[in-house]
């Protein structure tokens, strides 16, 4: 195992972590953003206003998204079963 390989390695598990928790934090930020200009707007300062509507915004994404997120997933670990004789030799 060469260092290029180690990081190249962590690259690609990094980038799909990434790409796994996209869809969940990019609708988490919209939604928080879109209350927060509202509460501002109303002048409604209350708590669970803001993290109510995330909470059920970000479960119907991974609801949504879940086959395209263990999809990603299967694929990543095969490579890596596949690969592992390269690995270790």
């Amino acid at each position: 195992m060469t260092p290029d390989f180690v990081i190249g390695f962590a690259r690609q598990a990094i980038e799909t972590t990434l790409m796994i928790a996209l869809p969940m934090l990019g609708v988490g930020m919209l939604v928080g953003v879109t209350v927060s200009i509202i509460q501002a707007a109303t002048q409604i300062q209350e708590m669970t206003l803001t993290i109510v509507p995330k909470i059920i915004s970000i479960f119907l994404v991974l609801l949504f998204a879940f086959p395209w997120i263990m999809n990603k997933m299967i694929n990543f670990t095969t490579q890596i079963f596949i690969n592992l004789p390269n690995y270790i030799g």
